[in-house]
């Protein structure tokens, strides 16, 4: 099976995923046994299985084959090349392929200029007006491919307008842009390429991110600080004939690997392999050869033999084409393709997969406990009138008292509950005071205004450095109030199941260390990029500040953003089962002392509702049996067995 078919066949799973939640969702519903918070929890799981996307990004130094081996293993039902593919540089500014349901086949070219608005790419998807766009025709390769072809677009402007839109300027072309003979340099016409069109893989949620070469990928920090270092999989390509080279080891220390040492999802290609098929070397000498490039690409790149993988694109797009199995297979497409579907797909899957029991178990175990709540007060109900049968009105008096002096306790009760959800409330406002966006932009006021009035390169590294340092200090505070808010409602959650038989187990615990460990991330890409004696001393203060609030800056807010979605969630999901049995609690007691006035005023209403409460007994039983199968059918839509989703929803 290929990597487009795997993908093609994630995409159904995916898609059996939502219809599984959904189903369990509108049961919820349907049934009146979820809660607003249930409700809110289902929809926010199953917008994220629709969103869910997948990114492989591909990353080399100019005329790598980039472009060709995209056209290789994704586009080549298409009977021809559709990323524009030749002889020398073709992609110049990073490119997204991708598709979103009910959006329109085109591209989307941002100008250059716009490196001067001091905006980063993400925010300006959201300003269309930002963008050219060109409408495509998504059923035409040679409209598809002119359309495309303007992503190797260039403009020559003059060394400080190069220099002013980010671009490093060296006249030997060693560590920059060289200036021509016109003393004018070359620049790429467009910062960001978005293609949509509506691709069977990328429908299913495939981006391809297409990135220009060393001098433009360094022009873009948000590239490097982002879309690289979050894409699931990285396909470093090199020439089977040069190995690596000094640009080739930069891209990949400074872009690729970024400092850190993980290699899943990290793949090295060695491209144009069919440069050795030259007719007179045997099978045997090229092998070697091949053999002898792929141990030293590795020993160089510091991984493993088996993560580079030499292959000829060109052949393999023409194999496919062609439909030339010998010549696909001795182009090695193949098995980068069983690398990337092993490596990438299953690990992928597997998050979900988590993510989604996970969610779903936690709901289900929720909602049951709520069900086995209404069932024992079915059953209370059903005992004690079977018990007034033949009774007298002095008996059925007594019961009704029995069942004030509950209500009365769980009132006391419910005191101690408020005041929790009083105590709960201003400790969720202390936290979001320390992690909300508001901290964030007053931190990040504060930073920009130390820094533009440092005189010193001393101050703007004090102003950098400390703006990492009230960062952490935030989230450890948060963290402080989420233990506390944990311990506060395991004590009452363990109050109301001693003293009001109430089901509930303690509440899920919530972790800020993975926000810590982006800005661990974030603070090695500053040291590395900005935070350099070198950089200090020779950046102008105005473009350091500019460029340290376009990268770091930006990516810290997108991690604040992300652990302050994340926190709401949890908050709703800590408190929502103890609010949930304390209404279904109150109800039980209102139907209990409901039903013996009733029987206190006519006996003869005792045996219908004798009737009544057998015929509820019924269907809570009958709910139980539904939700266990909706959490089966949840389980097998995801892959799992039965048991194994009944052992995860115990140990949520």
């Amino acid at each position: 099976m290929t990597l487009a078919e795997q993908f093609s066949a994630y995409g159904r799973w995916r898609g059996g995923a939502i219809d599984a939640v959904t189903k369990l969702r509108n049961w919820l519903s349907r049934n009146d046994v979820g809660d607003a918070q249930a409700d809110l929890r289902l929809q926010y799981l199953v917008d994220r299985l629709r969103e869910d996307k997948l990114t492989i990004a591909f990353v080399a130094e100019f005329s790598r084959g980039k472009s060709e081996l995209i056209n290789a293993i994704f586009f080549s039902d298409y009977g021809d090349r559709i990323l524009p593919s030749s002889a020398g540089r073709t992609t110049m500014c990073p490119t997204e392929l991708q598709w979103s349901p009910g959006a329109r086949p085109e591209l989307r070219l941002l100008p250059i200029a716009t490196r001067a608005l001091q905006a980063p790419v993400s925010e300006l998807k959201r300003t269309p007006e930002a963008w050219t766009v060109e409408p495509l025709a998504a059923d035409s390769a040679g409209e598809l491919q002119t359309a495309l072809a303007r992503v190797g677009e260039v403009e020559r402007v003059t060394q400080d307008e190069a220099e002013r839109l980010g671009f490093k300027v060296d006249p030997k072309g060693e560590e920059g842009l060289k200036p021509g003979a016109d003393g004018l340099v070359e620049v790429p016409s467009w910062r960001h390429a978005v293609i949509q069109f509506p691709h069977p893989l990328l429908e299913q949620g495939l981006v391809v991110l297409d990135t220009p070469g060393l001098n433009a990928i360094g022009a873009e920090p948000e590239l490097t600080l982002s879309l690289l270092p979050n894409a699931h999989a990285v396909l470093f390509i090199l020439a089977a004939d040069t190995g690596v080279t000094q640009s080739d080891l930069a891209v990949w220390r400074d872009y690729v690997t970024n400092g850190q040492s993980r290699q899943k999802g990290r793949l090295v290609v060695l491209n144009k392999i069919d440069g050795l098929w030259d007719g007179l070397r045997e099978e045997s000498q090229i092998q070697a050869e091949l053999d002898r490039q792929v141990r030293t690409v590795a020993e160089t790149l510091e991984v493993d033999e088996g993560a580079v993988f030499p292959v000829s694109a060109q052949k393999g797009l023409v194999a496919r084409i062609n439909g030339d199995a010998a010549l696909l297979e001795r182009s090695r497409l193949g098995e980068l393709e069983r690398a990337l579907s092993e490596d990438l797909l299953p690990t992928k899957q597997q998050i979900v997969r988590d993510n989604t029991v996970g969610e779903t178990a936690d709901l289900v175990q929720q909602t049951r406990a709520l069900l086995e709540a209404r069932l024992v007060g079915v059953r209370e109900q059903l005992r004690e009138l079977t018990d007034l049968r033949g009774k007298n009105q002095n008996v059925i008096e007594y019961m009704m008292r029995k069942i004030r002096v509950e209500k009365d306790e769980f009132e006391q009760g419910l005191q101690k509950y408020y005041a929790v959800r009083s105590v709960f409330s201003n400790l969720t406002n202390n936290l979001l005071a320390h992690l909300g966006m508001d901290a964030l932009r007053d931190e990040t006021r504060r930073t920009r205004e130390a820094m533009l009035e440092s005189t010193f390169s001393k101050g703007l590294r004090g102003a950098m450095e400390g703006f990492f340092e009230h960062l952490r200090g935030n989230l450890a505070q948060s963290s402080a109030e989420i233990g506390e808010i944990t311990n506060m409602l395991d004590s009452m959650y363990k109050r109301f199941s001693v003293e009001h038989g109430l089901k509930l187990t303690s509440p899920e615990a919530f972790s800020t260390q993975r926000y810590e460990a982006e800005l661990d991330r974030l603070e090695k890409a500053f040291n590395r990029q900005i935070n350099t004696t070198l950089t200090l001393v020779t950046t102008e203060k105005h473009a350091l500040t500019q460029k340290f609030f376009e990268t770091i800056a930006v990516q810290a807010r997108r991690t604040f953003e992300l652990a302050n979605r994340d926190v709401e969630q949890w908050l709703r999901a800590v408190m929502s089962p103890l609010e949930t049995q304390v209404r279904e609690y109150q109800l039980q007691l209102k139907r209990r002392l409901e039903s013996v006035k009733r029987i206190h005023q006519a006996t003869d209403t005792l045996e219908d509702r004798v009737d009544e409460l057998k015929q509820a007994e019924a269907g809570v039983l009958s709910l139980i049996t539904e939700l266990e199968q909706m959490q089966a059918a949840i389980g097998q839509a995801l892959g799992l067995q039965v048991e194994a989703v009944s052992a995860q929803s115990m140990a949520a």
